[in-house]
């Protein structure tokens, strides 16, 4: 495991609550990075230096806590230009990273699928191809590790044009990937299905809820940016209906300009759902600002007109649980309590998902003779069928369908079925 030494630089001295939480975050992602933290300094500069960030004083006491505590890199939580980078590591004679370039090799080592390899490469070439003056030696001289995975050395050192090159065919491969997700959207869409959405900061406990709420074991862990590529389950109601579950990405603050702009395709799948699921870690000192950091990332995509429940979770971990879980049942707002870990408030939050998902759907019961049968092909299309039998002389189907399309169909409704 690497060893890090974590600055950050801030402008005022108010700043500094802000300051050790996103210092605790840093020290988040170096561990979920592989990189165990030794020791933090924080630094107040009214003015920045253009050329390396801090000043002469500071770089002289990290290199002597570098030589002293034996790091193998530094980690700034900031964005460093390419300049302020490449003469920080001639100074201090050893690799530096800032926190874009930490989350990128966090994403280079969880993507799994095709899509998420290739939005993480495009990201990371995005981010060093500004960097390629003098990176091939550089990164010769710093050897492996965080800060280094993804598109490797060698890729590093070609030439502007084939790095260029590089970026346009994943633009590609990923266009296509994209016009193939927007064709499963849009068969998806074509059903009454309907389709929520996970979203949340980055170790909210999305994945526990999404587990909990369609009995699947998809991959857990307290690290940040544990789920990277998107999963989608199907969650049924005890009367029968149901919908689509997808779990996204984890959010943060600071996230990386190349990381939003290359998975685009993949939080595009936001605009497509029916409801939002919000989910919040209240345990989190930092819960309020997390919430409003995933709302931002929300506000860009474009999100606010679909109806959003904002889950408070890990609500276990309080000693007020019983007082929590008892607001749920008083209250119609779009706001749940839950222990995605222990179950308690699920039951809640799937009434609030059904009174949403299904306020423009009513039950009617059918029969359609058999000499009509054919018309029945059509009702997945745009009802869901809770129960089909068949008698005699024809077919009794019990549906949930919008009233403006059951027009068609007024000869083969029966009023007043109960014998189902």
């Amino acid at each position: 495991m690497e060893k890090a030494i974590l600055i950050h630089v801030n402008s005022s001295k108010k700043e500094k609550l802000e300051a050790e939480e996103s210092m605790q975050e840093l020290k988040g992602l170096a561990r979920a990075a592989g990189a165990e933290s030794i020791h933090k300094i924080f630094q107040f500069l009214p003015e920045k230096n253009p050329k390396t960030l801090i000043g002469k004083g500071k770089i002289s006491e990290i290199i002597s806590l570098k030589n002293e505590l034996q790091a193998d890199l530094v980690i700034f939580d900031h964005n460093l230009s390419p300049i302020q980078q490449r003469n920080l590591e001639a100074k201090i004679q050893g690799k530096v990273i800032d926190r874009t370039q930490l989350i990128l090799d966090i994403f280079a080592q969880r993507a799994r699928s095709k899509e998420g390899i290739l939005q993480v490469e495009l990201a990371q070439l995005n981010y060093l191809l500004p960097r390629l003056l003098g990176k091939g030696k550089a990164l010769s001289r710093l050897g492996g590790g965080i800060g280094t995975r993804g598109p490797g050395e060698k890729k590093l050192e070609e030439d502007r044009r084939r790095i260029q090159d590089k970026i346009s065919k994943i633009k590609k491969d990923l266009l296509k990937i994209k016009k193939r997700r927007a064709i499963q959207r849009k068969s998806r869409n074509k059903g009454p299905v309907p389709i929520v959405s996970l979203v949340g900061y980055t170790n909210a406990g999305k994945s526990t809820l999404f587990n909990t709420l369609s009995k699947e074991n998809v991959f857990i862990s307290s690290q940040l940016f544990a789920t990277l590529d998107p999963v989608i389950r199907r969650v049924s109601f005890s009367d029968g209906l149901c919908f689509f579950l997808s779990d996204t990405v984890g959010f943060i603050k600071k996230l990386p300009v190349e990381l939003i702009s290359s998975f685009k395709a993949t939080l595009e799948e936001l605009r497509e759902a029916d409801c939002i699921c919000h989910v919040i870690d209240i345990t989190s000192s930092q819960y309020s600002s997390q919430k409003d950091a995933v709302d931002n990332i929300l506000s860009e995509l474009g999100t606010s007109e679909i109806p959003i429940i904002e889950i408070l979770n890990k609500i276990d971990l309080l000693p007020d649980e019983s007082a929590l879980l008892e607001k749920n049942r008083r209250s119609n707002e779009h706001l749940v309590y839950i222990s995605a870990k222990n179950g308690n408030g699920i039951q809640n939050l799937k009434e609030k998902l059904h009174s949403i998902l299904f306020k423009d759907l009513k039950l009617f019961y059918l029969s359609i003779p058999k000499s009509r049968k054919e018309i029945i092909k059509s009702f997945p299309k745009w009802s869901v069928v809770l129960k089909r039998r068949e008698k005699n002389d024809c077919y009794e189907l019990k549906i949930m369908a919008n009233p403006k399309l059951i027009l068609n169909y007024l000869p083969f409704v029966k009023k007043g079925e109960k014998n189902w």
